[in-house]
């Protein structure tokens, strides 16, 4: 498709694409920014709750209200929430401990995974030159993990497992895309979110568990607070960063394929150095920018690969099958 998309249509798409990037590397920003003063489920419900009337609008607006929700598949929908829910809450209690930079590198291992995960769930035949940027995207995790510098941190244990979850719940929207929207996704997404976050304030809310000096914990035990005016634009940051960014970067898939969209999604990694950096005076090291490089890299390569991989299924060229 994209070799004989208009110029137009494929420069609209790489700039919705890195929009979309840029948009929601504010939203990692704002979690950042709230995770040192709110509980993670106060920060997640307000986000969720700006987030679904940001789509009810858009239902309204298009006509068809809320009849392009229901869905024949409720249980498929259970378990890609359960997926997202789990990723976003290992991610965020991860952030709130490491450097913004490093726990945007370790959450990208995600589409190695996926790769990974394509073989197992949907029986795809992975070349060994994807094993490779497989192998050399895993080194990349270590070298963050640090393993040789005493006990590895849990934080980032915890995006390794987020980034499992994120690759999870790709593999349930291949499964689904036939008969869900992207709208009906986005909003049992959001009615998760939600409901989690309301039954875990219910819950631990009033901070009878807190009082950890662990970053990770802490944000996850606080006690909810009543956010002051000079925040209030952080929670609308993260939740129509996670809204717009959201949908400007489906529209990119919309309009290109999505091996020409996806490397512009890693726009994100050198925006989080600079938010780190601007925001948090937070510098990655040697090491830091070591395993960035690895995982950057091999992502890429592998998304290089699989544009040539279906540039050769085009022109029939049987190059295309050492992928």
């Amino acid at each position: 498709m994209t070799a004989q998309a208009p110029a137009r249509t494929t420069l609209t798409g790489i700039l919705l694409a890195l929009g979309g990037s840029a948009t929601l590397s504010v939203n990692d920003l704002a979690i950042k920014f709230l995770s040192g003063s709110y509980a993670l489920h106060q920060v997640i419900l307000i986000r969720a709750c700006i987030g679904m009337v940001f789509l009810l609008v858009l239902m309204k607006v298009s006509g068809t209200g809320l009849r392009q929700v229901l869905t024949r598949r409720p249980k498929d929908h259970m378990i890609r929430v359960t997926f997202v829910l789990f990723s976003n809450l290992c991610y965020f209690l991860g952030l709130a401990a490491l450097p913004l930079a490093d726990a945007v590198a370790i959450a990208f291992v995600s589409p190695l995974l996926v790769t990974l995960l394509s073989i197992l769930v949907l029986g795809e035949r992975v070349g060994p030159r994807r094993w490779a940027a497989v192998a050399v995207g895993m080194l990349g995790v270590i070298v963050l993990l640090r393993p040789g510098s005493g006990v590895i941190q849990p934080a980032a244990i915890l995006v390794l497992v987020s980034a499992f979850c994120y690759a999870s719940s790709h593999m349930m929207t291949r499964r689904m895309k036939d008969s869900e929207s992207a709208m009906t996704l986005s909003f049992y997404v959001q009615c998760g979110f939600i409901t989690l976050s309301t039954l875990m304030g219910l819950t631990v809310g009033q901070g009878q568990f807190a009082g950890s000096d662990n970053a990770s914990v802490a944000f996850l035990l606080r006690p909810w607070v009543w956010p002051p005016l000079h925040d209030l634009p952080w929670f609308l940051a993260t939740g129509l960063a996670v809204a717009i960014g959201g949908l400007m970067v489906s529209q990119a898939y919309r309009l290109l394929e999505a091996a020409l969209v996806a490397p512009f999604e890693y726009a994100s990694m050198p925006l989080a150095i600079f938010w780190g950096v601007v925001v948090f005076g937070q510098w990655p090291d040697h090491t830091a920018a070591a395993g960035i490089a690895l995982i950057c890299g091999a992502g890429l390569y592998t998304l290089w690969r699989e544009t040539v991989h279906r540039k050769k299924d085009v022109t029939g060229d049987p190059r295309g099958s050492d992928l």
